[in-house]
């Protein structure tokens, strides 16, 4: 079994956090989704303003169909050694210091890394920016 792993916060769940999971499930047999702990976003985005708990955000990503397993974690560059996969799935801007780590950690262990595009039209900074427009 072909285990996949892509991680994330996933606060505002929408059609690319859908369109992400679709495709890195068809990357194998069994995906993964490790949703970031809301301290550790907090520690490394401080301006964030979250909306769910990590309980939350854990819980409505384990309810879509194309996820088999949610797990929480702190840093990218932890998580990696940690879960046991075969393919790590990040997005083209997931590039900081501990994408970069982790995607070093996948290349010394024999793990593939698959970046996939993000889906045109839709961000959550863009979602929060028009929700908060709509309350003026």
């Amino acid at each position: 079994m072909k285990k996949v792993l892509t991680v994330g916060v996933f606060d505002l769940l929408h059609i690319g956090h859908i369109e992400l999971f679709r495709k890195a499930k068809a990357c194998g047999d069994y995906l993964i989704v490790a949703v970031q702990k809301s301290d550790s976003v907090l520690k490394y985005k401080p301006q964030s303003s979250l909306v769910y708990s990590t309980e939350e955000r854990s819980y409505m990503v384990k309810s879509i169909c194309y996820v088999n397993d949610v797990v929480e974690y702190e840093g990218v560059d932890s998580i990696v050694e940690e879960v046991d996969f075969d393919v790590f799935v990040k997005g083209p801007d997931q590039s900081h210091d501990g994408f970069q780590k982790a995607v070093e950690y996948c290349k010394v262990n024999g793990k593939e890394v698959v970046e996939l595009p993000r889906t045109d039209g839709i961000s959550s900074s863009e979602l929060k920016q028009l929700i908060a427009s709509m309350q003026k």
